[in-house]
């Protein structure tokens, strides 16, 4: 590496390499650093996170919704855990819709700390690009009194199938065989992964369709989650293609839809169905990572 340069790095394999703003103590303090934890037990556990030292720019959360969707306590749990486990410092949540927590709001109660950063990075809360989501977050940017950054959804990524993955677990749809590491579906023999959006957002799906395919050893397909006709033809091909059964599997966090329309989608072609992805802890390390990368961006520029 260079003399006056910088590496930021993480559990993602993000390596970006940036030259020194001023000087190298300054430099030392404006950027995340790892932090190397003593790894916990259980399904989800990571051994190294980032760590933001005082008065970085605000990570803030932009999510789909107001703050009175039954779902915005999902958020709240998701910022928790990039504090916790990721960053060290506060996560904010900011919404798309209504007064009550707005996003342009909590961007104006913002001020920068230093000069050449600015005072926040916004993290949309979605799990692939919805152009509905990205313009309104570019308006809250570029309408804060301070300046901002708007980062990239948190998919198309690996952790996103891996999260599917755990939520079909979670509801008996499949398990992990960890003794061999090996995968095996025990009550689904195909899965349709359903998104909100349009035909692009069905695209960007597929590309964590793929990845989920390859941990089940089982045909997946996807489509749109308020296309009947789509969603009924991807669970008669599965059908016909010699699957025994079918899994629904949602691909969002839980603000993006009604909670209805899951079970709805499921009954309506006799499979079942996972929960939303909700507060998974892979949300958890996306956002740090998407936060990570848009500063990275910025500061290199």
């Amino acid at each position: 590496m260079a003399p006056g340069s910088r590496e930021i790095s993480g559990k993602a394999a993000i390596s970006v390499t940036i030259p020194a703003v001023s000087s190298e103590s300054q430099a030392s303090e404006a950027l995340p650093s790892r932090r190397h934890r003593t790894p916990r037990g259980g399904r989800h556990r990571g051994d190294e996170s980032f760590l933001l030292p005082p008065g970085s720019p605000a990570l803030v959360l932009a999510v789909p919704g107001s703050a009175r969707h039954p779902a915005a306590q999902v958020a709240a749990e998701l910022a928790r855990l990039v504090e916790i486990e990721h960053t060290g410092q506060p996560a904010l949540v900011g919404h798309l819709e209504g007064p009550e927590a707005a996003l342009g709001a909590v961007l104006a109660g913002l001020r920068q700390q230093r000069q050449d950063e600015p005072a926040a990075v916004v993290v949309p809360l979605v799990t692939g690009p919805d152009p509905v989501v990205q313009a309104a977050v570019r308006q809250a940017v570029l309408g804060a009194p301070a300046p901002a950054l708007a980062a990239e959804p948190l998919g198309p990524h690996p952790f996103i199938a891996e999260a599917l993955h755990d939520r079909l677990a979670d509801a008996g749809l499949a398990r992990a065989d960890r003794i061999r590491m090996m995968t095996m579906v025990t009550a689904a023999g195909g899965v349709v992964v359903v998104t909100p959006g349009d035909h692009g957002a069905v695209r960007q799906a597929e590309v964590t369709s793929v990845l989920l395919a390859a941990r089940l050893a089982t045909p997946v397909f996807t489509a749109a989650l308020d296309d009947d006709g789509a969603i009924k033809a991807a669970a008669e091909q599965l059908r016909s293609s010699g699957a025994h059964s079918v899994a629904i599997a949602p691909h969002l966090i839980g603000s993006e839809a009604d909670a209805g329309r899951i079970a709805a989608v499921a009954a309506m072609v006799g499979a079942g169905h996972a929960r939303p992805l909700g507060a998974h802890p892979a949300l958890a390390r996306l956002a740090a990572l998407r936060y990570v990368e848009a500063l990275a961006g910025a500061l290199s520029s």
